[in-house]
């Protein structure tokens, strides 16, 4: 690995935590910040959701997380993306439904103008 995928992989996990404290936190400011206008992203019920989507059921109320942990982080960088694949085990609400469980996500992100934003992923509860 050279100084610079170091350096870039040292961001995004660092990019990934924000995200995370994010959801966990339902720091809507922030998830604007890091997600792509045209995000698409495919939760675990197989529906996909937009960014627009995503910021309503946090600023809604409708999903709550309580406790948020993650392990087997995967970092590959291609370019100016990086996919990280991720366990998250969490506790909270969707909507009426009880989210506690283990559950692996894939984020793509991608570098804009210095700025790196999620343009695509999926969950799948294991």
């Amino acid at each position: 690995m050279t100084i610079t995928q170091s350096i870039k992989k040292d961001v995004i996990i660092k990019i990934e935590q924000d995200v995370l404290n994010a959801m966990k936190n339902g720091n809507v400011q922030k998830l604007d910040e890091l997600l792509h206008e045209d995000l698409l992203f495919s939760i675990p019920n197989g529906q996909t959701i937009t960014k627009a989507m995503d910021l309503e059921t946090y600023s809604s109320g409708n999903m709550t997380i309580s406790e948020l942990t993650y392990s087997e982080q995967e970092i590959n960088l291609i370019e100016d993306n990086a996919i990280v694949s991720v366990v998250v085990e969490m506790k909270g609400t969707y909507f009426d439904y009880s989210l506690d469980g283990k559950y692996k996500t894939i984020r793509v992100w991608k570098l804009f103008n210095n700025q790196w934003k999620v343009i695509a992923g999926s969950s799948l509860k294991l």
